[in-house]
């Protein structure tokens, strides 16, 4: 098959590239205060990848998770997601390297508004450039 082109002015691919540093059955600390602490990450919608190959989460992605430990309203059930830190390194194109203390997500309603009020800790300017709405109840933007 051939190469990707780009259309009349257009690159080929919408977004820029960021080290994946989570995959499906990765935990990762609920960064809002919607009830959830802890969730399991168990899809990532629009990937498609070679058959039975886990797909892999990063900075900015929408991901479903399961909500492990939390309110009693929250646990066990699903949710989307929106990664906002992660630990492995991914490198910007000014060619700084930015690696956080953990893995993080906001979590959103069925409409696709954040779920909660307000986010705790840093989140990483790609997450919010992709997702003015997490952009706006974010303190620290990184």
């Amino acid at each position: 098959m051939g190469a990707k082109r780009a259309v009349a002015g257009k690159p080929a691919y919408s977004r820029r590239h960021v080290n994946t540093g989570l995959q499906v059955s990765s935990i990762a600390k609920a960064t809002d205060n919607s009830g959830a602490k802890e969730v399991l990450i168990i899809g990532v919608p629009g990937y498609k990848g070679r058959l039975r190959r886990v797909p892999p989460a990063g900075i900015g992605d929408l991901v479903v998770v399961s909500v492990k430990k939390g309110t009693p309203e929250m646990r066990k059930k699903v949710f989307k997601a929106i990664v906002v830190r992660q630990r492995r390194p991914y490198r910007r194109p000014d060619g700084t390297w930015v690696a956080f203390e953990d893995n993080a997500v906001v979590i959103l309603t069925p409409e696709g508004t954040p779920k909660g009020t307000e986010i705790r800790g840093p989140i990483a300017r790609e997450a919010a450039e992709r997702w003015p709405q997490i952009a706006n109840l974010a303190s620290i933007i990184v």
